[in-house]
Parts: structure tokens; sequence; C-alpha cells
């Protein structure tokens, strides 16, 4: 069977957490942690992006089979694996480079997101806060960042913050899974 490959730029807050996530779903191929949505120019380091003053997001890039997962399937995991509901904030984390974020690559992708975003008001108490802005460049994070959570399980944040929502994946969205 032959692949269809497309890319999904999100930003759930951290993107070690968004990156473990998707790591775990079938039809993924590949997930980079990087940086979208800045005003300053040139290629930020996870200093400046840490700073809050650069506009930049916390994202990643999910390359994926859309014969295997559909965009929409790979958004309602996303919606589901984060707290689309709270304002430049998941968890301790906080800043712009932390908000809840999906950046299309193109007019379909943004009618899925708006369509996915107002599905799933339904199950939140609050109102979703999720961004939803065309993708204008995607800079990849620096190698420390890639793929962090398998690199370093054992530290604090890996097992207090993303092995919880590795779970709350599993349990959610079984059938979705490697």
């Amino acid at each position: 069977m032959n692949k269809t490959l497309k890319l999904a730029t999100l930003g759930g807050g951290c993107f070690w957490c968004t990156e473990a996530v998707f790591e775990e779903v079938k039809g993924v191929e590949k997930v980079v942690s990087g940086y979208s949505g800045g005003t300053v120019p040139g290629h930020p380091t996870y200093r400046e992006i840490c700073s809050g003053l650069t506009g930049h997001a916390e994202v990643v890039q999910v390359t994926f089979d859309a014969n295997v997962i559909s965009y929409k399937d790979i958004l309602v995991i996303f919606m589901t694996t984060h707290d689309p509901t709270t304002l430049n904030r998941q968890g301790a984390d906080h800043g712009t480079q932390y908000r809840s974020v999906i950046y299309y690559h193109d007019n379909l992708q943004k009618e899925i997101a708006e369509e996915v975003v107002k599905e799933m008001a339904n199950y939140y108490e609050n109102q979703i806060v999720t961004e939803i802005s065309p993708l204008d460049v995607f800079y990849r994070a620096e190698d420390s960042h890639q793929d962090y959570y398998k690199n370093n399980k054992e530290q604090g944040y890996c097992s207090f913050v993303i092995t919880p929502k590795l779970a709350k994946l599993r349990k959610l969205h079984t059938e979705k899974l490697k």
C-alpha cells in the first residue's frame, strides 16, 4: 500500500508531552519538536522561546500516513491529551509559548480544525481557547529536545507530567496506538 504522508503542526503546552503522545500513534511516521508562530526573525533557541518574548509556541510537527490515520483523528487525540481550555498554560507551564494551537497547512486542515474544536466544545466545561492559525514557519528545536521522553523517562518532569498523559492516551485511544 502506498503511503500518503501529510503534516500536522500542533502546540499543546510543552512539546516534550505532545511529542511523546504522537510517537505512540499508529500511522505516525515521525514527530519533530520545534517552534512556530513567533514574530522575531531568525531561528529561535529554546532559551529565547522560554523567555516568552519571541511570540513562538512550542509545537510538534507530526508526519502521518493519511491512509492509516486521518487529520481529524490526529486532532481529536491532540484535543483530548492536553487541556485546550487554559489560555497560555498547561499544568505548571505558563506563558504564550505553552499556548494550545493548531497551525494548519491548507484550507482543508483549517476547516477540519474548526469542526473538531466545535465538536470537542461539548466535552469541556470551560470554553476551548485553542488558537487556529496558518502555519508560517516551523523551526526544528535543538537535538536535546527530540525524543525527549524516550531518552529521559526517569527525569521528574517526565514521570510526573508526561507519563500520566500517556496513560490518558492509552485509555482514550487504544485502537489508534501502534
